[in-house]
């Protein structure tokens, strides 16, 4: 359904990537970033809400996450930053995670890397471009950004000594047979090193999940909508488990209750602990495209500068 793409301006696009430069895709992300992540009046609330998410959560102290697998879409190398757009177009996302150690009480884990990385609007992700998402989707190659085909909607964030981390996104769209989800890492004891996270270990490998109601309205807005076929809920998604926040599902606050266009915040807690390794392949199968995916679909080989 897509051919082989490979944007002329790739240098250009390498250039914002790694320079940390956003180009925002049309009027909903503009509007919506505003909206989202630059009224500094709304910290102390959005704190207060975090803190009161991760209370519930945690009643003495909350259980370890299930470990799920990496699924096949994961690529070494992101970038360490906050917004990891690139410009794609979508319902703005914050989120907003806090590391705590279950097996200390809850406590922050100060320095984790969180690592996430998810599909564009329309079920696309970085590195793959030419995996077919199923259903029925213009190709990765019409949306009209600037994005680097191989970074876009990657990246990492280090906590602080509070043990949170920050993200701007957009709001993933979904591809056969999944349902709508991010992946993430917990990593400990590396550092930062030309740009990404070099060394250490994964001490936990998730996935975060959106509540059906939300996520079905989302994909009747622009550009979503342009993504048709047969989305895959909760309850019938090959990973998500049911276990609520334990296993990844975020708790989510509109950013303005009637317009759901103008974005969401997403928080959850992860509880990891911090001794543990893991190896990326927990429960759950990743999701495959469907059988006419072209070659460039996990499970074949990534474009080459992805995998350099």
């Amino acid at each position: 359904m897509t051919g082989n793409h490979k944007d002329k301006s790739i240098t250009r696009r390498r250039a914002l990537a790694v320079t940390g430069g956003t180009v925002a895709a049309g009027g909903l992300a503009a509007a919506g970033y505003q909206a989202a992540f630059a009224d500094t009046a709304t910290a102390t609330a959005e704190e207060a809400t975090t803190a009161s998410a991760s209370a519930s959560q945690s009643s003495g102290c909350m259980t370890l996450m299930s470990s799920v697998t990496e699924g096949p879409y994961y690529l070494d190398g992101a970038l360490v930053r906050k917004d990891i757009t690139e410009g794609k177009s979508g319902v703005p996302l914050t989120l907003r995670l806090t590391v705590v150690d279950a097996t200390d009480g809850c406590t922050p884990v100060k320095g984790a890397a969180v690592e996430i990385w998810h599909c564009d609007a329309w079920g696309y992700y970085s590195g793959y471009t030419t995996a077919n998402p199923g259903g029925s989707a213009p190709a990765e190659s019409e949306d009209g950004s600037t994005a680097d085909d191989d970074t876009y909607l990657r990246g990492y964030q280090i906590a602080g000594a509070n043990g949170v981390v920050k993200f701007e996104t957009i709001f993933p769209g979904w591809y056969t047979p999944r349902t709508c989800h991010i992946h993430l890492k917990v990593h400990t004891g590396g550092q930062k090193e030309d740009g990404t996270y070099e060394g250490g270990k994964v001490n936990y490998t998730g996935q975060l999940f959106f509540d059906d109601t939300i996520a079905e309205e989302i994909f009747t807005l622009e550009p979503y909508s342009k993504h048709s076929g047969s989305y895959t809920t909760l309850d019938d998604d090959m990973v998500y488990d049911g276990g609520g926040a334990s296993s990844g599902l975020l708790t989510l606050e509109a950013v303005h209750k009637k317009d759901p266009s103008k974005g969401y915040k997403g928080f959850l807690t992860v509880a990891v602990d911090p001794d543990a390794e893991n190896t990326g392949a927990g429960s759950g199968g990743g999701g495959t495209p469907p059988g006419d995916a072209p070659s460039g679909a996990p499970g074949g080989t990534p474009s080459a500068s992805a995998s350099s």
